[in-house]
């Protein structure tokens, strides 16, 4: 995307450098990292993603400040899941942007879904700071002919020397104008509010068997909030509370990482009913897991917004199913969607859930990243935190060439996964 700083970085790699960086990732989160990280972060204008967060920023709002669509997504969630109390919005929101050519060859954002669950918020900093670190990126840039270095003067990175250009210089991650410190209290605020982090749980289905482990580390790490399996948590009339080190502790306030997809697909037994009038705050109210999801997208009307219908309401199937996504609401990790489906791929759905799919117009991304096996495809992942304020505060990057940008689309491939966005003014 910056084809100076693309060209010294591919320059200066070493399959060794990428093995430090793993090593640093991994000690880091204190678990090794199951998915696959890229060889290389994607270095982004300021323009760029600033248009990204712009655009993530009016679709939210589109949504949640629409009495309407309100109303209407109320048949989103079921009545099974449906948890009282709700908040008047989000409170993390991640919206996921491809790139395209226009007819101007311009580069213009083009939506691939959006969905109102947490993500990665204690895992892509520390992603972002091996990159820079293992790398050595804090003097990536610095062109001795202009006497500067590329980037914007920055606290958070400061120089350890005079020829690695002026103090305080480097490549920046964080949105919002946040920096670690800033960005470590909001974080806090927003999960843990005003209670002991032992009362609060981060809440997921077997969480030591996820992949998302690391985040679920980092995040006790950071913020003292310890990850607790969903059917361990018990309920004594409108309490909850979990074992911890042999003895009873009440659970305050819950950040929620269970997915509903797959409590259903293992049929997990639970111990409290959803429904229930719990004691307990939410970080994070579960039911607009439901009202911002994929189910949203049809109801957008914005310009990075692909075409999109839901099944039960497609009056024919297209004549050229192979330009379009056959997706189902609520799965994650690309679990079900079927790019380019045949007709026949469609009709097998049956009736009673095609209100659970919709048909997205496929559009095809632009490979923007050069790398030594070719141009590769970079989705972006604007992540956003809502309380006072709907402030941008991270980027997650998936890097692939294959049809979807998840591991199973993009298998020994190198030069793909997970990254970071570095940015520069």
């Amino acid at each position: 995307m910056i084809p100076s700083l693309r060209k010294q970085f591919n320059a200066s790699f070493t399959p060794e450098k990428y093995q430090a960086f793993l090593r640093r990732i991994d000690d880091a989160c204190g678990t090794h990292v199951q998915f696959r990280l890229s060889e290389t972060p994607c270095f982004f204008p300021k323009e760029l993603i600033d248009r990204l967060v712009r655009d993530g920023e009016e679709l939210i709002r589109q949504l949640v400040e629409n009495p309407e669509y309100r109303k209407k997504s109320d048949e989103a969630v079921p009545a099974e899941f449906r948890v009282p109390n709700e908040a008047a919005h989000p409170m993390f929101v991640q919206v996921d942007f491809g790139l395209v050519r226009d007819a101007h060859g311009e580069l213009q954002p083009k939506l691939v879904e959006l969905q109102a669950f947490p993500s990665l918020y204690a895992y892509q900093g520390p992603l972002a700071e091996a990159y820079i670190d293992v790398y050595g990126l804090r003097k990536l840039g610095w062109h001795p002919d202009k006497s500067r270095f590329l980037t914007a003067p920055s606290e958070r990175f400061g120089m350890t020397s005079e020829r690695d250009g002026p103090v305080g210089c480097g490549p920046k991650y964080f949105l919002g104008g946040l920096d670690a410190d800033s960005y470590r209290q909001l974080l806090r605020r927003a999960i843990v509010g005003s209670h002991d982090p032992e009362n609060v749980v981060l809440m997921e289905t077997d969480p030591l068997h996820q992949k998302t482990l690391p985040d679920f580390l980092l995040t006790e790490k950071m913020l003292g909030v310890r990850a607790v399996d969903i059917v361990s948590i018990k309920k004594e009339g409108s309490r909850l509370y979990y074992e911890r080190d042999g003895k009873r502790v009440p659970i305050r306030r819950i950040y929620n990482r269970a997915i509903v997809d797959e409590l259903e697909r293992k049929n997990v037994k639970l111990n409290f009913d959803w429904r229930d009038e719990l004691d307990v705050e939410w970080a994070g109210h579960p039911n607009w897991y439901f009202r911002i999801s994929k189910f949203s997208i049809p109801y957008l009307q914005h310009a990075s917004v692909p075409k999109t219908w839901f099944l039960d309401r497609l009056q024919e199937i297209p004549a050229d199913p192979e330009n379009y996504a056959l997706k189902p609401l609520y799965s994650f990790a690309g679990l079900g969607v079927v790019i380019a489906p045949k007709k026949e791929d469609i009709a097998a759905i049956p009736p009673e859930k095609r209100p659970y799919y919709i048909l997205q117009e496929r559009m095809h991304f632009e490979p923007v990243i050069e790398t030594p096996f070719g141009r590769t495809k970079a989705e972006v992942r604007v992540m956003y935190i809502w309380q006072e304020e709907l402030k941008p505060v991270l980027t997650i990057i998936r890097m692939g060439r294959g049809l979807q940008m998840g591991v199973d689309h993009n298998k020994n491939m190198a030069w793909v996964g997970a990254s970071a966005a570095l940015w520069v003014e």
